[in-house]
């Protein structure tokens, strides 16, 4: 890569299924210039989240075929005419799986990060970043998780799941309960990030493995993963337990309607409580949760849990790795220094 070049990923076809490396191309074109009002970033990190998954079919809100992707960044500003933003500052923006973007402080959720001494620059786009942002709105927000009470988190070794688990050890809840896909990833939650228990839920029903790790029941539940999950955890719910669905993983690659659960009525029987969370709807709370988590990450109480591919030329194979769950917490790609 030549500083006079920049590189974009590119989608060139709608996935069947499981997307491949076919649907994507790498694409090249001059540095953009600043005009009035922009800057220039050079991006250092890059974000591929399950959301785009769904964006990848086209239709209202999509992705455009042969048009550089969008995501959440990390850049550093190269050359400004933007009065807020200015040569050297560190942003973070949505124009991401490209190598350089042109921005505008305030529009399309750029903002000028805060820069906190002894906190790594991977955790504005982990636990400080979307990922956080959405588990610290589920549990504090949508779910009002209360000290001492249970949970229950599927997907809880990916980015929303090891958040959550941070998050609500340090809310107080009593027990954490995850779920994830395979035994290392167990073995992950259990003996690196303190969950109580966890299970493979390739082992056997998830009800059935949920009711034996947590034989007294849950308070709340964050749903990354939907059906037999969410199914499992309304009979696992205690009365007025609250859902926090965040999404619905076992539906990205087929339907997009997940069957509804068997015991739906159960929501009314036990006076349960279920809400989506849009981490878009929870912007407000960016400042609040910098707070509340930076002095756990200075102290190592909490970490960035990430996984990190090296190079742009790794995006791709970054997002598809992600898919597959190749990853421990949350994904990015690192495309400079």
């Amino acid at each position: 890569m030549t500083t006079n070049t920049a590189h974009a990923v590119h989608q060139i076809a709608r996935p069947t299924g499981f997307p491949t490396a076919a649907d994507f191309t790498y694409a090249s074109f001059p540095v953009p210039r600043p005009g009035p009002g922009t800057a220039l970033v050079e991006n250092l990190l890059l974000s591929v989240d399950p959301y785009h998954r769904g964006m990848m079919d086209g239709g209202e809100g999509g992705f455009e075929l042969n048009t550089p992707l969008e995501g959440r960044s990390v850049g550093r500003v190269l050359a400004s005419r933007d009065p807020g933003l200015r040569e050297g500052d560190l942003v973070f923006h949505r124009a991401g799986w490209r190598t350089h973007a042109l921005v505008t402080l305030g529009v399309d959720g750029t903002r000028k990060l805060r820069g906190h001494d002894g906190v790594p620059l991977e955790a504005y786009l982990s636990i400080l970043g979307g990922t956080g942002l959405t588990a610290y709105a589920a549990l504090t927000r949508t779910a009002a998780l209360r000290s001492g009470e249970d949970l229950f988190v599927s997907a809880a070794a990916g980015g929303v799941g090891t958040a959550t688990g941070h998050i609500a050890r340090l809310l107080g809840a009593r027990r954490i309960i995850g779920s994830a896909g395979s035994a290392a990833k167990v073995r992950h939650l259990t003996g690196t990030l303190g969950f109580d228990a966890a299970f493979d839920y390739h082992d056997g029903p998830v009800g059935e493995q949920l009711a034996q790790a947590a034989p007294d029941g849950i308070d709340v539940y964050v749903d990354n993963v939907g059906g037999d999950h969410l199914e499992g955890a309304i009979d696992s719910l205690r009365e007025y337990g609250r859902v926090a669905w965040v999404g619905a993983i076992s539906t990205y690659h087929g339907d997009r309607s997940p069957a509804a659960p068997r015991n739906l009525f159960e929501v009314v029987h036990k006076s349960l409580r279920l809400e989506g969370v849009l981490v878009r709807n929870h912007t407000n709370l960016q400042d609040e949760l910098e707070d509340f988590l930076v002095p756990h990450l200075r102290s190592g109480r909490v970490g960035t849990d990430t996984t990190v591919v090296q190079g742009f030329e790794g995006t791709v194979e970054a997002f598809l790795g992600m898919l597959r769950g190749d990853n421990l917490g949350k994904m990015l790609v690192r495309i400079g220094a």
